[in-house]
């Protein structure tokens, strides 16, 4: 199968087809209101989140308002076979699957330096030939700092930079992680695995637990990791010093070609929490080698095919649903208003996003 070609942007009316996507994230965005709290007063709302990763980023428009720096790539998806006795799902059928992703680092800023935090990002959407997609964020760490919609918001109040250093207060964090020891093993786990020298070499978790379902409706709890076929590397000292490494690492990396991952299937056994982030599971279950996801191809987030895509993970194909773990529908809800303003923000300037890019790719 051969991948199809992305339109000449060019060739788009910006404007047209920006405001057309405003249109449609708003229905969306209707969609997930109850989810997000937007109806029951007293809940933490999803525009509260969201206005927060403003306060504490600015606002940058035209951007996600989290994992604002970032890359286009596609390439396709080759499965096995070895999944589909666990999900009736078509892309675990042996074949190939156009695949559509972004490399990101969390926050807000477009223009932030990559050593800016530890974490990578991985984001894809699989285009299955029935029409139906599969979308899937996934960070570099195997499990996440807190475990509901109310504590990451804490997290991010706690997080705020101090007017006069432009930096977190410390003794703030401290007092957030005092009162949620839940966060040890998510810090435990960065402070002793350092960031990698590339997108390319570092393996990619999906965190949340899902459901599998079969021809036979009999469902499995899995987790999911993209395991880079390139051995790991640590961010040098030169890289230390540089402020957009990545994308420039990846550019040069892919004209020598494609790189690969693994992507592995984690079966739970009863017992094991599925609602949950930040608690994994142990190290011996079963894993499952479901096939390869090959990347030929990048391109920058102006006009690259990722650039109108939200990465919501709940958009599943009939074979696998969402698990009881709370983040999940927090993170459609978010992810629906961050699209709904910044392509309403693009609409009414399409400029915006290509100069604060250029700002970003020429530092």
């Amino acid at each position: 199968m051969t991948e199809p070609s992305t339109p000449d942007p060019k060739a788009i009316c910006v404007p047209c087809r920006a405001a057309a996507i405003v249109a449609v994230v708003g229905l969306l965005a209707g969609g997930f209101a109850y989810a997000a709290g937007w109806l029951t007063p007293g809940r933490l709302t999803t525009r509260t989140v969201i206005d927060t990763f403003e306060s504490n980023a600015g606002v940058h428009e035209g951007f996600r308002r989290n994992h604002a720096k970032g890359l286009c790539v596609d390439g396709y998806f080759e499965s096995n076979g070895h999944a589909a006795s666990l999900s009736k799902a078509p892309v675990f059928a042996a074949g190939r699957t156009p695949v559509t992703g972004r490399f990101a680092i969390p926050g807000g800023n477009p223009t932030a330096s990559d050593n800016s935090v530890p974490i990578r990002s991985m984001a894809l959407m699989f285009r299955l030939a029935d029409g139906q997609q599969w979308r899937t964020g996934m960070n570099t760490t195997p499990l996440f700092a807190v475990r509901t919609p109310e504590e990451f918001y804490e997290q991010l109040a706690a997080s705020r930079p101090d007017p006069a250093t432009g930096k977190p207060d410390p003794a703030k964090l401290q007092a957030f992680f005092a009162a949620h020891p839940d966060t040890q093993p998510f810090r435990d786990w960065v402070k002793g695995h350092p960031p990698s020298s590339s997108f390319a070499n570092a393996a990619y978790y999906g965190i949340n637990a899902f459901y599998f379902v079969d021809a036979n409706g009999q469902r499995t709890a899995v987790r999911w990791s993209m395991q880079p076929e390139l051995p790991f590397e640590a961010v040098s000292d030169k890289e230390k010093g540089e402020a957009n490494f990545l994308a420039g690492e990846l550019y040069d990396r892919l004209q020598q070609g494609p790189v690969r991952w693994h992507l592995m299937l984690t079966l739970a056994q009863p017992g094991d929490p599925t609602d949950d982030a930040t608690r994994q599971w142990p190290a011996e279950r079963k894993q499952v080698d479901a096939g390869t996801l090959v990347l030929a191809r990048a391109a920058s987030q102006d006009d690259g095919a990722c650039r109108d895509i939200n990465f919501d993970p709940t958009v599943l194909p009939a074979g696998i649903e969402t698990s009881g773990d709370p983040l999940l529908a927090a993170r459609s809800a978010a992810y629906a208003l961050s699209y709904k303003r910044r392509t309403r923000e693009e609409a009414l300037d399409p400029s915006l996003h290509a100069q604060t890019s250029h700002e970003a790719s020429s530092r």
